[in-house]
Order: structure tokens, then sequence, then C-alpha cells
């Protein structure tokens, strides 16, 4: 990469992860501490948890077509302002319909799409693909650290100390926008063929697949942090030990896939992803919970995700053409975040209507039929070049 293509894509992974660690910070820890706000119930819980998810996928096309007409920078100081307005209006919020509400309001800073037009606008064609494997690299770093130091956090200073720590990153990350280097227009005409590019079936594939992803990850945290205060007698602040040590132990299986899938989006390292998927929920699903099973479940469940999370964007940055490459990657990430809406109030139903152990056979189920659509789906191997001539491009 040239200067100015290294600093522009460390400084957006840096937006990046300060964005999405205030998102994945709360996840460990939010459905359990909103049960003792006012209004709480299981379903509102799960909208609390994933309800950010909803405006995240219903604005990141929208978001990325103002960009497209009143450039790149103030979309995305927009967003993210938005996304601390939300923060702060969560943590003085004393009710679950508050917290909701700041909730979906994190979620109307849509700006994945976004960040991701901007670093194809500012690096060449050839370097391209490493640039969007890296920037779904810092996503996945940043999942990690959150689930790690989440719980941590919370346990200091409460879980509203994280809302405000989002709050903060934002500013933080408004703050790494203004030290972009400078070019003479940061927008680029979209093609009339955007959309129809975008939807080629292999794209609508992996976004399923990341529906799927997300969908399942948002349902197993609303009922997790049940099982581990009910049925292991965890207190909250304790939670941070098993989470921690699981997703240590996760990446003996997490390594050994990314070594072997060489960014190639081999069909077998992801079958072997969603096995661990599937296995991760069937033991977390077993009665009665214990400290080995509930560990040993989250553990697989990690390795396959971590895998995943890094994969398929990564997978969608080979196959989408260069001049669809925006639209498929906004596509992808309203995908990303329609699934954990989804999840969160999947989660949050059946969590009303039965044990902890519902949700996790559910999305057991899930995963496994995930495996199926990968025996029958096309899982094209093309490059992005004859992509776009298939496409007709």
């Amino acid at each position: 990469m040239l200067p100015a293509e290294r600093r522009t894509v460390g400084i957006v992974a840096a937006i990046s992860t300060c964005r999405m660690f205030g998102l994945f910070a709360l996840l460990p820890v939010l459905a359990a501490w909103s049960t003792g706000l006012e209004g709480a119930t299981p379903l509102t819980i799960g909208l609390a948890v994933g309800g950010y998810g909803l405006t995240q996928a219903l604005l990141q096309i929208p978001f990325g077509a103002w960009s497209d007409r009143v450039g790149r920078k103030p979309v995305i100081v927009a967003g993210l302002a938005i996304f601390a307005a939300g923060s702060v209006l969560a943590a003085l919020s004393d009710t679950i319909y508050g917290v909701i509400a700041g909730r979906l309001l994190q979620g109307g800073g849509a700006i994945s799409a976004t960040l991701t037009a901007l670093l194809a606008d500012r690096t060449r064609a050839e370097v391209r693909t490493r640039t969007m494997a890296f920037f779904g690299i810092s996503i996945g770093a940043a999942f990690l650290l959150a689930l790690i130091m989440g719980p941590l956090i919370a346990a200091v200073g409460g879980v509203r100390l994280l809302f405000w720590l989002a709050a903060v990153l934002a500013g933080v990350a408004i703050a790494l926008v203004t030290r972009l280097p400078q070019v003479a227009a940061d927008r680029r005409p979209r093609s009339r063929i955007t959309a129809r590019a975008a939807l080629r079936p292999a794209l609508l594939e992996l976004d399923l697949y990341v529906l799927l992803l997300h969908a399942m990850l948002t349902a197993s945290f609303v009922a997790l942090p049940f099982v581990l205060s009910d049925a292991l007698g965890m207190p909250a602040e304790t939670h941070w030990q098993v989470l921690v040590g699981a997703l240590l132990l996760s990446l003996a299986g997490t390594v050994p896939l990314i070594l072997a899938d060489e960014r190639s989006g081999k069909r077998w390292t992801f079958a072997a992803a969603v096995s661990l998927l599937t296995g991760g929920q069937a033991l977390l699903a077993l009665p009665p919970p214990s400290t080995v099973t509930v560990t040993a479940g989250v553990t697989l469940f990690f390795a396959g995700f971590n895998f995943l999370e890094a994969a398929l964007p990564a997978r969608v940055s080979i196959l989408a053409h260069g001049e669809a490459r925006g639209a498929s990657l906004g596509l992808f990430a309203s995908s990303q975040f329609l699934g954990a809406f989804a999840g969160g109030v999947l989660g949050g139903l059946l969590l009303g209507h039965a044990r902890p152990a519902l949700v996790f056979s559910v999305v057991a189920g899930t995963a496994l039929l995930w495996l199926v659509l990968l025996a029958i789906g096309s899982w094209s191997q093309k490059p992005a070049a004859d992509a776009g001539n298939e496409a007709g491009i």
C-alpha cells in the first residue's frame, strides 16, 4: 500500500473499532442488567439487546446513498454523533423503554457501508481485497476486545458506564475522521447497474449467512446471562470469567480455520465453522447446565463465530465487482444488523415462553439449517472481474 492508503486504512479501522466496541461491549451484560429496569419483560429485554440492529439494517443503504451525494466524511461524522446521542439517552434512562429508544438511536448511526465505501474510494483496485480483509479483521478484533472488556468494565462501574464509554469513543472516532488524508473528493458516482450486480445469487447467499450468524449471536446473549446467573449461581460481575476463558480457548479452533482458509472462502472451512456453532449451541441446550458444558458450549460457538465474522466480509469483497462493491457491502451490512435485531426479538420471545434451553435449541436448529444451505448453495468461486461479466457489466 501507498503511505496515504496505509494511513486511511488504519484510521478507518480505528473508527470502526471505536464504534463497534461500544455496541459489542454491552452484549454480555445488557440482558441481565435490564431485568431490574421498569417495564422489563423477556420481549423488551430482547429488544434492548438487539434493537440497534433494526435501525442499522434500515439505514445502511440510505446513509451510503447520502454519502454519494454529500461526501463520505460528513455522513460518517453525522452517524457517529447520532450514535453518541443514543448512548447518552440509554445511559440516562431508568426504564427499559428508554434503553430501547437509546439502542434504536445508537443504530441510527448506520455508517458501516459508508466506511467501506470510503475505503474503496481511497485505495487502488490491486490492494482492495487486502484492504477489505484488514477492515473485517478489525471488526472481529473489536468484537473480541469488547466481550473481554465489557463485563470487566461493568463489574467496576456498572452497565451505565459502558453507555457513557460508547459516547466517549464516538467522540474519539469523530476526532479521527478529521485526521483522514485530504483528497480532492471522497465521493464516487454510482453506477446504474450497482443494484443488479449486488443482487447476484452468490452475494445474496453470503448476506443470508451473515444474517443467520448475528441472529444466533444476539439470541444467545439474550439467554446466556440467565444461565450463568440462575442455573450456575454466578453473580453478574463474575460472568466475564466464563466469557474470557471461552474466548481464549476458542482461538484453538479459530486460528487453524483462518490458516486453512487462506482468505479464499473454502466451503469446507465454512462448514467446519458452522459445525462448531451447532455443537456449541447443542452443549448449551443440554440439561442440566453445568460450568463445564456451558464453558465448552460458548468456546465452540466463539471458535466458529470469530472465523465467520472475519471470513464472510472478506468473501464478499472478493466476489463483489468493483463498481458494485459499495452496494454489495451495504446490503451485507444491512443483513448483518437485521440478523442482530431478529435474534434479539426471537431470543426474547422464546425466553418468555420457556427456559433458556429452548433458545439454544432453536439456535442449534438454525445452525443445522445453515449446514444444509452450505451443501446446496452456489458458493461461486469466480473472482470479482468474472462476477462483473456474469452480471452483464
